[in-house]
């Protein structure tokens, strides 16, 4: 547990996070080079603990605060005897080596130690010290006092004790935390950040745009700022060390030129009162009046940003949920960016892409292969009711919900509260819904999974308190004639098989024409060790795709296995990351329905009989269908 603080650095982001530690009662040491910088960085502070004292946004007194707070000139003596380090001197890579250094050369061996850098890689700084699987990024967002948003950056050997604490530390200071999971150089926000403001920049300095078009355009959409003026309120000079430095470290991105002439120029932004807009004075904020302009398209300046968040999710830097709550509570964004993707259309942001490449004569703005994959798929956003996010009509039964979006619908097992255990009621209701589904044309493919932290944990076998040994008997037979009209259903059906997947759970995932797991995923008939053996048809179906042995020794041991044992197994066909499962699971329905609709009936049916002959007689039937298909193929050949 942190119990004391120490803060390297007494700057505006420093001395912010020292007031955010005191304000949630943590003993905080603030250290700088001089005295007269940590005399300013406390009157700072108490300035900031007395408005929101008297505004009600904190219980105790501003003195009561401020006594938490001791001030130190010597790194040595600031760290001596601390839980956590968090460093915020100036974005300097040379300067932040020589603190890391010193923090760990005079800090206890278990002391963890935190940047707050805003775009140099966490694993560079950790290779500084002799303790790179304590170290990590903690990225607060200006002012800290105010803004919710952190990101908790992993570096390359942080361990995941360290990671999981720090998140907690984060959450238990009032803070929202996004995981970075991998170390790239701008994490999540600054490098999303970026794209929009190097591209805004571009498209002026080449004439398409005048500055208040983009930020007129920008302010339509809802963002706080615009480009230029959110550029001059972080600061031109800054703006430009981010892009430079992300660039230095492998982003493909050039950093727009006229941030460097206004740099020579000294019209830094806010801070030197002129940069794109003029300010009142020096550090003083106005926000610029703006004429409302409807020529910029919004598509062409946000596209870039789509990109790098599609590209920060293909590599699994952070999930979707995430990198959109970063966007809202780091930048400012009404709604995420996926969601802003998905509004405008998938097609028009790789059309944006194109035509930013065609302008500029580089690839930097090539569409990420996420967006051309949606592409292919018909994911175009809201107009087809699949993109980034699916928007899903809802049938909410009392067991089960049934999401509808054709040529797709969902079978959600819906009790998350006890694990999505399988009553009575609930196989009532997944047969009410089969029937439905299979005789409605517009839906030509299915998804089964769970709400909440399971598929399903099995059978709900409080049940099973009240039944005779007869009425067993019935309930295994009613259980298997479920799961036999999922495997005779005319519409392929797939299991999209989340966290628990037990039992019960994994007959009726057995049932299914193909499973795809979460990573996190486990998977188990643990019947046995109840004195029971699976009722629903496993030790029927289990040894048909793992064979008898394994199957055995799934029944009789009780144990659970991973989605990557299951996939190797054949037990599972595909093991996706937990946060694309859904994604995965409707596109791949999207591939299936994008096929003519009787061969894939015919598919089915042949594959489940095993019959040959039955092979044979729809192979002859179907081939009057096909034959223009043969024809086309044939003639594409040529």
């Amino acid at each position: 547990m942190v119990k004391k603080v120490t803060v390297v650095g007494a700057g505006t982001m420093g001395h912010g996070i020292a007031e955010v530690l005191a304000i949630n009662g943590i003993k905080t040491n603030l250290v700088d080079v001089k005295e007269d910088i940590l005399k300013g960085a406390m009157e700072k502070i108490g300035w900031s603990l007395r408005k929101l004292y008297e505004k009600g946004k904190i219980g105790r007194s501003p003195d009561e605060i401020m006594a938490l707070i001791s001030t130190f000139t010597s790194i040595k003596e600031a760290v001596r005897d601390v839980d956590l380090v968090i460093e915020a001197v100036p974005e300097i890579f040379e300067l932040k080596k020589q603190v890391f250094r010193e923090i760990d050369a005079n800090s206890r061996p278990d002391t963890i130690i935190a940047t707050n850098t805003s775009s140099i890689p966490i694993s560079e700084l950790a290779s500084c010290t002799n303790r790179p699987d304590k170290v990590l990024g903690l990225h607060f967002f200006n002012p800290p006092v105010v803004m919710q948003l952190v990101e908790v950056v992993r570096g390359k050997d942080t361990s995941d004790e360290i990671v999981k604490q720090m998140i907690e530390f984060v959450r238990g200071i009032g803070k929202r935390p996004v995981l970075v999971r991998k170390d790239i150089p701008g994490f999540i926000v600054n490098r999303i950040m970026i794209r929009l403001l190097n591209t805004a920049c571009i498209l002026v300095k080449r004439g398409i745009y005048s500055i208040e078009e983009v930020d007129s355009a920008l302010r339509k959409i809802g963002l706080p700022m615009g480009a230029f003026e959110l550029s001059d309120y972080i600061g031109i000079d800054v703006l430009y060390f981010i892009i430079d430095s992300v660039r230095s470290r492998g982003m493909a991105i050039e950093p727009c030129q006229v941030f460097k002439e206004m740099m020579d120029k000294g019209k830094l932004g806010v801070k030197s009162g002129e940069g794109f807009y003029k300010y009142p004075s020096p550090g003083t904020y106005k926000k610029p009046d703006i004429t409302a302009l409807d020529r910029a398209d919004p598509a062409l300046l946000i596209s870039p940003a789509v990109n790098e968040a599609s590209y920060l999710l293909r590599e699994g830097i952070s999930s979707l949920q995430e990198i959109n709550e970063a966007t809202i509570l780091g930048l400012g964004y009404p709604k995420g960016i996926f969601q802003y993707a998905d509004e405008m259309g998938i097609d028009t942001i790789v059309n944006s892409l194109k035509k930013l490449n065609e302008i500029t004569g580089s690839t930097e703005f090539s569409p990420d292969p996420i967006l051309l994959r949606m592409l292919e798929l018909g994911r175009t956003g809201t107009k087809s009711g699949f993109g980034f996010h699916e928007y899903f009509q809802e049938n909410q039964m009392e067991t089960i919900k049934i999401l509808y979006r054709p040529p797709v619908a969902v079978i959600q097992l819906n009790r998350p509260e006890k694990l999505n255990s399988i009553s009575r009621k609930m196989l009532d209701e997944i047969k009410k819904a089969l029937i439905d589904l299979s005789s409605d044309e517009n839906i030509r493919a299915v998804v089964m999974t769970g709400a909440g932290r399971a598929f399903s944990s099995g059978a709900d076998i409080s049940e099973f308190l009240q039944m005779s040994p007869e009425e067993m008997i019935k309930y295994s037979e009613y259980f298997k004639a479920v799961v036999e009209s999922i495997e005779k259903s005319p519409k392929p059906i797939i299991a999209a098989i989340n966290g628990y997947c037990l039992g019960g759970g994994l007959e009726i995932a057995l049932g299914c024409d193909i499973r795809i797991a979460a990573e996190s995923a486990k998977l188990g008939q643990p019947e046995v060790n109840i004195g029971l053996i699976p009722g629903g048809g496993a030790t029927k179906r289990l040894p048909m795709l793992v064979g008898r042995s394994r199957a055995k020794l799934m029944i009789m041991t009780g144990e659970y296995i991973s989605a990557q044992q299951a996939e190797r197994m054949g037990l599972v066909d595909m093991v996706i990351r937990d946060d694309l499962l859904m994604m995965e699971a409707v596109n791949l329905c999207l591939k299936i329905t994008s096929k003519p609709g009787k061969a894939i009936w015919a598919s089915k049916v042949a594959i489940n009989s095993g019959n040959s002959e039955l092979e044979s007689a729809l192979f002859g039937i179907l081939s009057a269908d096909a034959k223009d298909k043969i024809k086309a193929f044939l003639e594409k050949k040529k």
